[in-house]
């Protein structure tokens, strides 16, 4: 489909959330807005109640109505959750457990965590220039199994004063299969490297991960390059020679840490998206959440600083893999970097020399550089015509 071409509608359930997660969903649905009427694809958005904004509202982090409403969308918008007022709620009942329930319910086992650093900000990392400049890693990340949702688990009272927690980390050979057709699949497009990181030395689940991995690949992935690292080496590797990287695949508690460590290699939690995707249905359709990594940060709430490219660049991901519109999600990365180069910072990416705008300024700037990109683009009147 051309990119001007009308295309069926698609409908989306927008989350904002917490913190500052309504600030900077507002401008990634701006961003929206734009694509709607400028490519010819407009969204229908419908909007609901997750985390501590859900129990406010309905004493509970995600209602069923609303869950209901993410199972029937075409994908996912959101924001952030959690906060420090709700830190004395019971476990269960924690703004936190509404994202778990949606990744559960939904069955989003693939966590796409990309860490791509922006020629203009390869001086705003911790690392030297050198070792960040041009780096664009993937992070897979399985999402639904291991010890956050084996059983059992628990605090138990043993007597004596004594108390003992228990988390289990359990994987099937379904589930390791699965998120890794997603790694291969997606270096197949990228590097055609994968490097499958676990503690097989000291975890008999990260024995069956390895083994797993390798038979999979060997059975249908023979073109990709496979290897395989421990995660702690891997956590070294990426501060050392990050990249050395394509696309990295692991579990959900390593993949939680490591992809956390890598984002930082970018300069700003505020720049990194990510999309959490489901099996392909027989009906074509996917289940699909996007977010920016990053958390609520209720400290800088409601004061317009807050970076929204992060919640941007994760609509453009919302466009490449629930609506295959690669061509927009592709004009939507390169607008940011283009934003970035002529020096627009919020705070957490400011850097000498630079102009600090506000949320809402950064949405603008973006808005800006879109129109430009369109002018740019667009043909060409013929003289005389």
């Amino acid at each position: 489909m051309s990119a001007g071409a009308k295309a069926a509608a698609g409908t989306v359930l927008c989350l904002p959330g917490d913190g500052i997660g309504p600030e900077v969903v507002a401008e990634a649905r701006r961003v929206a807005d734009w694509i709607g009427a400028n490519r010819g694809f407009r969204l229908t958005f419908t909007d609901g109640l997750v985390g501590g904004a859900s129990v406010e509202a309905h004493g509970t982090p995600l209602t069923d109505a609303t869950m209901q409403q993410a199972i029937d969308a075409d994908a996912v918008l959101l924001g952030a959750v959690g906060g420090p007022r709700w830190d004395n709620l019971d476990f269960k009942a924690k703004p936190e457990r509404g994202l778990l329930r949606l990744r559960k319910d939904m069955d989003l086992f693939a966590n796409l965590r990309p860490a791509t650093v922006f020629p203009a900000l390869a001086d705003a990392s911790t690392l030297k220039h050198e070792v960040v400049a041009g780096l664009d890693i993937l992070i897979v990340r399985e999402l639904t199994g291991g010890v956050y949702f084996g059983e059992p688990r628990g605090i138990t009272d043993i007597g004596n004063g004594q108390r003992r927690g228990v988390n289990t980390q359990v994987y099937t050979t379904a589930e390791i299969h699965r998120v890794g057709r997603v790694a291969f699949d997606i270096a197949r497009k990228r590097g055609r490297r994968v490097c499958s990181v676990e503690k097989a030395n000291v975890m008999e689940s990260g024995l069956l991960w390895r083994e797993e991995i390798i038979k999979l690949h060997a059975a249908e992935f023979k073109d990709v390059e496979l290897s395989h690292m421990y995660a702690d080496n891997c956590a070294m590797q990426l501060v050392r020679n990050p990249k050395q990287f394509d696309v990295i695949v692991t579990d959900n508690l390593f993949g939680d840490v490591l992809s956390d460590e890598a984002s930082m290699l970018t300069g700003s939690l505020g720049m990194l998206p990510s999309a959490s995707l489901g099996a392909r249905q027989a009906n074509g359709k996917m289940h699909a959440l996007y977010e920016p990594i990053h958390g609520s940060a209720p400290d800088i709430a409601g004061k317009g600083v807050a970076n929204p490219l992060a919640t941007i660049l994760s609509f453009a991901m919302l466009l490449r893999y629930s609506f295959d519109r690669s061509e927009d999600a592709d004009l939507i990365e390169r607008t940011v970097g283009a934003v970035l180069n002529a020096g627009v910072r919020t705070r957490d990416i400011l850097q000498p020399g630079k102009r600090l705008v506000s949320t809402k300024d950064m949405g603008e700037a973006v808005l800006s550089e879109l129109d430009r990109q369109a002018r740019k683009s667009a043909p060409r009147q013929m003289a005389g015509a």
